[in-house]
């Protein structure tokens, strides 16, 4: 695996997504049930930033259109996204969120 730093653990509030620079990819890092998760921050739909959506449970709503993405696998839950969106491997290591753009997990 090949692990980047992303954040600080601190710069997490539970429910609130958080975007993130990670090389030249941006991505929504989001805590929420005890877990943090990273998605790539565009919507598969329409090319918006996730991290501007609301959070519930572990799903992610795209603000533009109301299309909620699973955390877990990318997935789309509602019209009008019928495309996943990458999401990837997170460690938390001292204080920092470590991502692996490397090795999506969808």
């Amino acid at each position: 695996m090949s692990w980047t730093r992303a954040a600080a653990v601190a710069e997490l509030a539970d429910g609130q997504p958080l975007s993130v620079e990670v090389g030249d990819t941006l991505v929504a890092l989001v805590q929420t049930e005890g877990e943090v998760f990273a998605i790539r921050d565009e919507c598969s739909h329409a090319r918006v930033m996730l991290s501007h959506g609301d959070v519930d449970g572990c799903t992610l709503e795209c603000f533009a259109h109301g299309s909620r993405f699973d955390l877990r696998t990318g997935e789309p839950l509602d019209l009008p996204a019928t495309q996943p969106v990458p999401i990837y491997p997170v460690t938390l290591e001292g204080g920092d969120v470590l991502v692996d753009l490397d090795n999506p997990l969808n």
